[in-house]
This record gives structure tokens, C-alpha cells and sequence, in this order.
């Protein structure tokens, strides 16, 4: 579920051997972001906190007519990384912490962030969605999709902080969040928001834009 966590030393690289087994309850939402990201052949991505990659597994199933020409996988977790498997053509993956990313200003048409931003602290959140607006190309067709555990129902949404407690930490990754705000401080503007089939984890999905500087 998530791929970064506040404590030193990484606990991810610890869960990369058996993460795989929960990504089922991903998978609606993951394809759900990427039916919001809709990448074109001829665009670039980066996908922050990739973990063991599967928004790249899923991107790549969906054949060469979206799936662009360089996608670029980041995580802190070594581990996690190794986990990811065969990428597609001209794709690669970097371990780098998700707010200082090895890429150049604007390289990106498209930058995607699921399950993450909901483990960590404000201003965390802050410097990856800045990191994520400097990474985007300035153009007005660049986007922003983000993926976090939340439900539209309060009785959930406690219910999820309560099962995180009781799990001791080990449930980080099911505390909810609705980023909405946090991505509007960063400078993008909300264009969509999807609530995927309830086939997994409950999640939301945000598609935005970055706010382009006037003349």
C-alpha cells in the first residue's frame, strides 16, 4: 500500500518480499488513475513512490498505444525496486527519496504518486507535490494523478484510523486522506475526481493540473 514512512531506516525494504501479495486490492484504483492520467504514446512519466512497480506492471499491459515512449519508476526502497521486474523499452527505474527526484526541470508530461501521500506528515506531502510540480513540463496538457486511501463515508474513514492503531504502525498505509487541499497549496488545480469500483482498498483518485504562470 504505501512506500515511504517517516522512520529512519527503511521498513519497506523489509515488506518488499511479500508486498506483492496485497497489490490485488490496488488494482481498481491503480487502473483508475491511469484511465485519468491518459498517457499517449508520445509522453513521458514518472511515477513517485513506485514501490514494486504496479502502475508500471499495469501500464505496460495496456499496450504500445498508451504506453509512453519513457516512464521513469522512483522509491527510496531498494528492495522494493528489485521487486519490479522486466520494464518496457526505454522505461527505468531510480532509487531516490520521492521529493528530490534525479530528473531535470519539466521532463515530465505526466507524473503519478499511489498510495503515498497519505503516510506522510504535511509538510512531506508539501515537498513531494512541489518536487511532482517541478518535474512537470509547463505545459498546459501536463497533469498530476494521485492515488490515496479514503472513503466518502465518516463511519470509514474512522474505522480505517482505528484498524491503523490497532495494527500497531504495520497499518500506516490504511490511514485515509483526501489530498485535495494539500494539492491546491502545492500550485496544481483539481480537474477530476474518482471514486474507483469498491473492489480493494477504498480510494480516491485525483487528477490535476499545475497552474501555469501568466504573461
Amino acid at each position: 500500500m504505501a512506500r515511504h514512512s517517516e522512520t529512519d531506516g527503511d521498513p519497506w525494504d523489509r515488506l518488499a518480499s511479500r508486498y506483492g501479495a496485497q497489490e490485488r486490492w490496488e488494482h481498481a484504483a491503480i487502473d483508475a488513475a491511469l484511465r485519468v492520467a491518459a498517457p499517449r504514446a508520445d509522453e513521458r512519466l514518472v511515477d513517485l513512490g513506485t514501490g514494486t512497480g504496479l502502475l508500471l506492471r499495469r501500464l505496460a499491459a495496456g499496450g504500445p498505444d498508451i504506453r509512453p515512449r519513457h516512464a521513469v519508476g522512483v522509491d527510496r526502497s531498494a528492495r522494493m525496486l528489485a521487486a519490479v521486474g522486466e520494464l518496457a523499452p526505454g522505461w527505468s527505474l531510480r532509487q531516490a527519496d520521492a521529493r528530490a527526484v534525479p530528473l531535470p526541470d519539466g521532463w515530465a508530461d505526466i507524473v503519478t504518486c499511489a498510495y503515498v501521500l497519505h503516510v506522510l506528515s504535511a509538510p512531506q506531502r508539501a515537498a513531494l507535490l512541489g518536487e511532482a510540480r517541478r518535474l512537470l513540463a509547463p505545459r498546459a496538457a501536463s497533469r498530476l494523478v494521485v492515488v490515496t486511501v479514503w472513503s466518502d463515508r465518516a463511519a470509514a474513514r474512522a474505522a480505517l484510523r482505528l484498524l491503523t492503531r490497532g495494527l500497531g504502525g504495520s497499518g500506516v498505509g490504511l490511514r485515509p486522506l483526501d489530498p485535495s487541499a494539500d494539492l491546491e497549496r502545492a500550485g496544481f488545480a483539481l480537474a477530476q475526481r474518482v471514486r474507483p469500483p469498491r473492489h480493494g482498498y477504498p480510494s480516491l483518485v485525483l487528477g490535476a493540473k499545475p497552474a501555469l504562470p501568466t504573461c
